[in-house]
């Protein structure tokens, strides 16, 4: 987006498409939670965004802090396991950064991600290189602070892509947090479920940020 900055239209977009992609990959999402987890982080995640798309319609586009809100208080109550309470904390955190506006720019949009972050390693101990969601939206985060003297919509691209790679290299890894480290070394040689969802709605960010 040339203008720098996201408004409140374009959040909704995001959400949008990130209830599309994730019902588009529900049936990766679940494969890959069946190699680690409880083979329902797909079918959560997608209930969850279609639950918060149906709300999208009829609310306000005045206050993208309340727009996160709504999001994360649906995500709490409708997807089930470990992800709806760090799903939910990551909007509900990113929420308190952005209340009241109508549009943010980079440094809001910067400060966002990194609460939601920060709300995530709070709530479910996690670390970087543990196997989680962590490992995707941390190398997001960090691209995205470093991506100088480009476009938003270049920069939210670029935090895209380190999330897609960071998920990818979560391959190798022995999983510390969640269900998938009840397995131990038999975690490693799978895909984190968690952090490829997390790679699916930053992609879905950087794909409204573009229009």
């Amino acid at each position: 987006m040339e203008s720098g900055i996201l408004n409140a239209d374009t959040v909704v977009q995001w959400i949008e498409r990130a209830a599309e992609v994730i019902e588009e990959n529900e049936k990766t999402l679940t494969e890959l939670d069946a190699a680690i987890g409880d083979s329902d982080h797909g079918a959560n995640m997608a209930r969850g965004f279609s639950a918060v798309r149906g709300k999208l319609a009829e609310f306000p586009r005045d206050d993208i802090g309340a727009i996160l809100k709504m999001v994360g208080m649906t995500l709490l109550s409708t997807v089930g396991g470990a992800s709806g309470p760090l799903y939910g904390t990551l909007f509900l955190e990113a929420a308190k950064i952005s209340a009241g506006k109508p549009e943010i720019d980079r440094v809001v949009i910067l400060q966002s991600l990194a609460a939601g972050l920060a709300g995530i390693q709070k709530r479910g101990k996690a670390e970087p290189l543990d196997k989680t969601m962590v490992d995707a939206l941390g190398p997001a985060i960090r691209a995205f602070e470093g991506a100088e003297g480009v476009s938003l919509a270049e920069a939210l691209a670029q935090a895209a892509e380190a999330a897609r790679l960071g998920a990818e290299a979560t391959i190798p890894l022995v999983a510390r947090k969640g269900r998938a480290s009840y397995l131990g070394e038999r975690s490693a040689g799978h895909q984190d479920p968690g952090a490829t969802s997390m790679w699916l709605l930053l992609q879905s960010l950087a794909e409204a940020g573009a229009e």
